[in-house]
């Protein structure tokens, strides 16, 4: 399994959404490094498809994918939660979905 974290530095949540990240790890028994990308210029943006900070990538995956028509762009991302409320950070529901999918691929 890869397991990559993208974000930009100018957004403030890409800390807890990678503490976030580790917890739901830990419960879930996934040992894999994960690959830290930070993007720091609009190119990188463009080149990685990244839809905002953070992002997080299981198996090349988006753990919440974004519309095909969503730009890519060095900005800070809103996560729509499964109760309807946004959010900064994924939550991590989405998080555990997307790491149990992967163990079963």
């Amino acid at each position: 399994m890869r397991i990559q974290f993208l974000y930009w530095e100018g957004c403030p949540s890409h800390e807890p959404a990678m503490e976030r990240l580790q917890q739901v790890m830990t419960e879930e028994k996934v040992e894999e490094a994960i690959e830290i990308i930070d993007v720091e210029t609009e190119e990188q943006a463009q080149a990685l498809r990244f839809v905002g900070s953070p992002t997080i990538l299981i198996d090349g995956e988006d753990i919440d994918p974004p519309p095909n028509d969503a730009f890519a762009a060095l900005t800070c991302r809103v996560y729509h939660w499964e109760d309807g409320r946004f959010s900064p950070l994924p939550s991590p529901d989405m998080i555990r979905r997307a790491l149990r999918a992967a163990q079963t691929q």
